[in-house]
C-alpha cells in the first residue's frame, strides 16, 4: 500500500488549501509525485472525449482473474458479431432517441464555425438515418443529477418528437436517466415503448466508490465545489453512480413500467488497456471488484431487462465509435482483423428493434 498525499492547486485556486490523502493498492496504480485529486477526476471523465481504444497485449495476471470468472455470468458473448455490416437491415416503426452518458454531449463546437464540431455518437446517427430510421439526439446536463438529466431528456423529446412514440438507445449513464424518465416523471408528451441500455451502471460502480471512499467523505463537498468552479458544471452525477446508492435508493424507487420493452447490453475487455489507455487502472480496479469491464462498467452492472450479450474486447469509448484509428490500421497492417464496429452494432440495434416490432 502507498500513502499519497495531494495538493489541490493551479486552476482551482479556491481549493489550494485542501489537501486529499488517498491510499493506493500496490495493484491498482502508483501515480507520480505532481499529480492532484482533481487531475486524477478530471482525467477519469475529461478521457472520455480522447480516441483511444483497447487492443490486444500481453497476458498478465488480470487475465488469469477473468479466466477464474465464472463466464457464464457474462451471459451470450459477442465476439465478432459486428466486426463488419451486413448487406440488410430492417428499419424500427418508431424514431430512435440517443442518450448520451456522463459528461456527453449531442454536438460540441469548440471553435465556433471555423472548426466542424464533434459530435458524441460518432456517425451512428448518419448511419441510423441512411438506414431510414427517423434519429433524435438528446443534449442533457453532462454531470448533473439524474433527476436533473432526465428531466431535460423528457424535454428533448417532446420537443423533437411531438407526442410520437419512440424507441430509446442509450449509452452509460444515459440509462438511468431514461429509465428515471420512464418510471417516475413520466412526460405526458413522451411515449417510450422500449429502451435499449448500452454498458449502463445499472448497479453502480465499484471505481466510485473506492475512489470517493479513498477521497473520504470530509473532503468531498469540497472538491465538488472545486469542480464546479474548475469546468462550471454540476457534480451531483458522481455521488449517484455509487453501488450502495443505485442498491438502496435508486433501483428501488424506479420500476420498470410494464408497457415498455427493456433490453441491455454490456462490454468487456479480454486483454489488458495499452499503456496509454485513459482505462489503464480503472479496469484493473473494476475487474479486481466486479470482474470483467468496459473500462468503465461491468458486466455484471450493464444488465438490466433482456439481456442481449457481452461484448467481447470493447471498452466504454468503442461503444460510442470513439476508436484510436491509428492502432487499428496498425493492427491491419500486421494481418490483424478489427473484432468491432459501432456501427453495425447499432444498426443491428435497429433491426433488433424492427423485428421486436418496435
Amino acid at each position: 500500500m502507498r500513502t499519497t498525499v495531494f495538493r489541490l492547486s493551479g486552476a482551482c485556486s479556491t481549493a489550494q488549501k485542501l489537501a486529499v490523502r488517498i491510499t493506493w493498492p500496490s495493484a491498482y496504480i502508483r501515480p507520480g509525485r505532481q499529480t492532484s485529486a482533481v487531475h486524477r477526476i478530471c482525467h477519469l471523465s475529461a478521457n472520455s472525449t480522447r480516441h483511444f481504444s483497447q487492443t490486444s497485449g500481453k497476458q498478465d495476471d488480470r487475465a488469469a482473474h477473468l479466466n477464474d470468472y465464472d463466464l457464464n455470468k457474462l451471459g451470450r458473448t459477442l465476439s465478432n458479431e459486428f466486426a463488419h455490416l451486413r448487406e440488410k437491415y430492417e428499419t424500427p416503426r418508431f424514431p430512435i432517441v440517443l442518450a448520451h452518458g456522463l459528461l456527453g454531449f449531442a454536438e460540441l463546437k469548440l471553435a465556433a464555425n471555423y472548426l466542424p464540431p464533434i459530435h458524441y455518437w460518432r456517425g451512428i446517427k448518419e448511419a441510423l438515418t441512411a438506414q431510414g430510421c427517423e434519429v433524435i439526439t438528446a443534449t442533457v446536463p453532462a454531470s448533473g443529477t439524474i433527476e436533473h438529466r432526465a428531466a431535460k431528456l423528457g424535454e428533448d423529446i417532446a420537443r423533437q418528437c411531438g407526442g410520437k412514440a419512440v424507441n430509446v438507445v442509450a449509452h452509460s449513464m444515459g440509462g438511468l436517466d431514461a429509465r428515471y424518465m420512464i418510471s417516475q416523471l413520466q412526460p405526458a408528451d413522451v411515449d417510450v415503448k422500449s429502451l435499449v441500455t448500452v454498458a449502463t451502471p445499472h448497479h453502480g460502480s465499484s471505481v466510485t466508490n473506492w475512489l470517493m471512499d479513498e477521497i473520504g467523505q470530509d473532503r468531498l463537498p469540497k472538491l465538488y465545489r472545486a469542480w464546479e468552479r474548475l469546468t462550471g458544471l454540476e457534480s451531483g452525477a458522481f455521488a449517484q453512480l455509487r453501488t450502495e446508492y443505485m442498491k438502496e435508493q435508486f433501483n428501488p424507487r424506479t420500476p420498470d413500467d410494464p408497457t415498455v420493452r427493456y433490453f441491455s447490453y454490456g462490454a468487456y475487455m479480454n486483454t489488458p488497456p495499452p499503456l496509454l489507455s485513459p482505462f489503464r487502472w480503472t479496469h484493473r480496479v473494476l475487474e479486481r471488484l466486479e470482474g470483467p469491464n468496459d473500462g468503465l462498467v461491468s458486466v455484471a452492472s450493464s444488465k438490466w431487462g433482456t439481456h442481449k450479450g457481452s461484448l467481447v474486447g470493447v471498452n466504454h469509448l468503442d461503444l460510442i465509435n470513439w476508436t484510436n484509428r491509428l492502432r487499428w490500421t496498425i493492427l491491419r497492417w500486421m494481418g490483424r482483423e478489427r473484432p468491432f464496429n459501432a456501427i453495425a452494432f447499432y444498426l443491428d440495434i435497429a433491426d433488433m428493434l424492427a423485428k421486436e416490432g418496435l
